[in-house]
């Protein structure tokens, strides 16, 4: 059986899926990057050696064969990219086509009466409904969007985003993090509106005026690491000046995925502050692998999928920041329960939300299809959305 991975480009968070799958298939699994890499990616950290990956074809140095492997393919798994035409080409043809999505009406599923935007879901989904098409659904709310046009009926699946999972002995685990003294909270990624970095400094300044009230356990301090970088950077360091937190705060710019990972590990806390055009949110997966325990809007799409509320890390509806502050200190004040979200997350993630296990569900559901009828995951990946 031979699966194709047609997406716009390789990246940190796919690649440990793709190497899942290369290792389950060999040569009968290969990713098409459809694009180059963005430069504000690169700037970021985001490396482009993946193109070097056996299993990786870039479509704009060879589109000929890679054209010849999307048509070819038994199944293909269709990420976004720009090249729609060989996807409807399969499609068209009967063949079986995965799509991998993120929300469709992440702005407002008012605008599912667009006709304009009907007439290319009616092209793209609609028509297929009945054929063998089937969609990932790479957050929480992507169903939703996709049952407002009717598209996908009972073919709709929980996916999401994968990267790389790193298990510790019992020992590096008791080592990761500090049992007194500094509290470490860390929030990672772009500086921009809709992942409201703002908040941090806010809890910040909230943080330092109710310290005396949790000094009394193991704790008595606390520091924000702020990972990455963007065009908030300077508003926000003003802002950090202005309520007078600048030495509870640590601006560390953009860092390379591995050093971001090992402020995670380092981290009892990770804050997770994206708005509902979050389409997934890779960090949450690093930081919940980490051992960190999670407090995260709701809205952001990987948090329904991966976060149990209470048990191993804690959500807050509709962006309030009452609701975030209520956590981190609820965190603070119990740390022997913020270990414990923390150990859970990082068995969420090792047991179930990994490349592995994907990898090992997608062969298994693919498989299914060219033979009959696939039946979803009882839970995680590939379980019904």
């Amino acid at each position: 059986m031979t699966i194709t991975f047609l997406s716009n480009y390789i990246n940190h968070h796919q690649i440990p899926f793709c190497n899942a799958c290369y290792k389950l298939l060999g040569d009968d699994f290969c990713f098409i990057q459809a694009s180059p890499m963005e430069q504000e990616r690169i700037d970021m950290g985001w490396h482009t050696d993946g193109t070097k990956l056996p299993y990786v074809r870039c479509m704009y140095e060879e589109e000929e064969k890679c054209l010849s492997l999307i048509e070819e393919c038994d199944v293909l798994l269709a990420g976004w990219s720009e090249k729609e035409e060989p996807v409807q080409k399969r499609l068209l043809e009967g063949k079986p086509v995965i799509r991998v999505s993120e929300r469709i009406y992440r702005e407002g599923q008012w605008k599912a009466v667009s006709p304009k935007g009907l007439w290319y879901k009616y092209k793209e989904h609609f028509r297929f409904r009945n054929s063998k098409a089937y969609l990932l659904c790479a957050g929480g709310y992507v169903a939703s969007d996709f049952r407002l046009i009717h598209c996908y009926p009972n073919k709709m699946f929980k996916w999401g985003y994968f990267p790389e999972t790193v298990t510790y002995s019992n020992e590096q685990w008791e080592a990761l993090k500090a049992k007194e003294g500094t509290v470490s909270i860390v929030w990672a990624g772009r500086f921009i509106p809709l992942k409201h970095p703002e908040l941090m400094i806010q809890l910040a300044a909230d943080l330092k005026e109710k310290k005396d009230l949790w000094q009394n356990g193991p704790f008595d301090d606390f520091c924000i690491h702020m990972a990455g970088s963007g065009e908030m950077e300077q508003e926000l360091m003003e802002l950090a000046k202005e309520k007078e937190v600048e030495d509870k705060l640590v601006f560390h710019g953009f860092m390379e995925p591995e050093k971001v990972r090992r402020l995670m590990e380092k981290s009892h806390i990770h804050v997770f502050t994206s708005n509902h055009l979050e389409g997934w949110g890779a960090v949450v997966n690093e930081a919940m692998n980490s051992g960190c325990a999670e407090v995260a809007d709701q809205r952001a799409g990987a948090v329904p999928y991966l976060i149990q509320h209470g048990v191993n890390g804690m959500m807050y509806e509709k962006g309030s920041y009452d609701k975030l502050l209520e956590a981190v200190n609820y965190l603070i004040e119990n740390p022997t329960k913020c270990r414990e979200m923390g150990r859970k997350a990082y068995e969420t993630i090792t047991g179930l939300w990994n490349a592995e296990s994907a990898a090992s569900e997608l062969v298994r559901f693919a498989k299914e299809i060219l033979e009959g009828e696939p039946v979803p995951a009882k839970e995680g990946p590939l379980s019904r959305a």
